[in-house]
C-alpha cells in the first residue's frame, strides 16, 4: 500500500502551564471539511472527490493503528437542488467509509452538516463511539487523555441552527448550558484535555465572512482557567493556522476537499506524549496556509 502525500511535522512543546502530562502515548487521526456531495466542482472545491480521499485517510489511520479518529466537521455538503434525501445519501455514503476505521470514531458538527437537514438527522447518520446519538457535544477518554467535542451551531438566542429555515452560518455561539457543561467537564477530569471544535475559537475575518464563534473569548477563559487544556483543534477556515494564546496552542487544519485527486488530500496524525504534541500533516502540494 502506498501513500503519495507529502508529510510535514509540527512540534508543539508542552510547558508546565500546558496542563498535566499524558500517562501514556496517544495517537489519533484528524480530518476536516471533506464536504462530500455529488455536484460540480466550484473553484478549488472538488466535492465528489472526497469519498476517495476519505478512504485514503481511513486506510492510512488503520495502517498506523491510531487510537481513534475524529472529523472536525463539514463531513458532507448538499447537491445543487438542496434536496434533503440527496443530502442524507451523501451523509450515508461518506459515513460508511469512516465506519471502516478499526477503532473509535468521533465527529464535530460543521455548518454544512446542517445545510438541508437537521442536527438530529446528522447525528443519526454518524457514529460517535460510546456516545448517546442525541448528544451534539460530548467528552471521551483515551489512555489518560480527555477529549472534549464542542458544538457552536446555535444562534444568539440559543436555538439550533437550521439553514433550510434561514439560519446564518456566521451566527455561531456556545450557549450558556454548554458553557456550564464545559466547566463541569474540565473540573471533574484530572488528566490533560484536548478540545475539538469546527468553528474557530480565535478571531478570523476574511471579508466579508466571519469564521469564529461569537463568544470565543468566554469559551477561552473557561479553557484557560482550568489549566488542563493542552491543545485545541479546529476546521472551518479551510486553511492551516497556528496560534498559541495564553499558552494553549490553537490549530486550524486545512480542508480535505480542495484540489483534485487523492494526491491533493489533507489530513493529520497527532501524537501526544509527556513532552510534546507532534502534528504530522499529510498534504497535497497546494494546501492553504495562513
Amino acid at each position: 500500500m502506498s501513500f503519495t502525500l507529502c508529510q510535514r511535522t509540527t512540534e508543539l512543546p508542552l510547558t508546565s502551564a500546558s496542563g498535566p502530562p499524558v500517562a501514556s502515548g496517544v495517537r489519533f487521526g484528524i480530518a476536516t471539511d471533506s464536504h462530500y456531495a455529488e455536484k460540480p466542482t466550484f473553484e478549488l472545491k472538488h466535492y465528489s472527490g472526497s469519498l476517495e480521499k476519505m478512504d485514503l485517510f481511513i486506510r492510512r489511520m488503520n495502517s498506523e493503528k491510531v487510537d481513534f479518529i475524529i472529523h472536525l466537521g463539514d463531513l458532507k455538503d448538499e447537491g445543487l437542488a438542496r434536496r434533503p434525501p440527496d443530502t442524507l445519501k451523501y451523509l450515508k455514503d461518506i459515513s460508511s467509509v469512516m465506519r471502516s476505521f478499526n477503532g473509535p470514531t468521533y465527529h464535530c458538527i460543521g455548518n454544512h452538516d446542517l445545510d438541508s437537514i437537521t442536527k438530529e438527522e446528522f447525528l443519526n447518520g454518524v457514529s460517535n463511539t460510546g456516545i448517546d446519538p442525541g448528544k451534539s457535544y460530548f467528552s471521551f477518554a483515551c489512555k489518560g487523555l480527555h477529549g472534549i467535542v464542542l458544538d457552536p451551531n446555535f444562534d444568539t438566542s440559543g436555538r439550533d441552527l437550521c439553514f433550510k429555515q434561514g439560519g446564518d452560518w456566521q451566527d455561531t455561539n456556545i450557549p450558556e448550558d454548554q458553557l456550564h457543561w464545559l466547566e463541569q467537564e474540565l473540573s471533574k477530569n484530572m488528566g490533560p484535555v484536548v478540545v475539538f471544535c469546527h468553528q474557530l475559537l480565535f478571531e478570523l475575518v476574511i471579508e466579508p465572512y466571519r469564521y469564529h464563534v461569537n463568544n470565543y473569548l468566554q469559551v477561552r477563559e473557561i479553557l484557560e482557567r482550568s489549566g488542563k487544556v493542552i491543545a485545541v483543534f479546529q476546521g472551518h477556515s479551510h486553511t492551516e493556522i497556528f496560534k498559541r494564546i495564553n499558552n494553549i496552542p490553537y490549530i486550524a487544519l486545512p480542508a480535505m476537499l480542495e484540489y483534485p485527486g487523492t494526491s491533493n488530500s489533507c489530513f493529520s496524525l497527532v501524537e501526544i506524549d509527556a513532552r510534546n504534541i507532534l502534528v504530522h500533516g499529510f498534504h497535497g502540494a497546494g494546501f492553504n496556509r495562513i
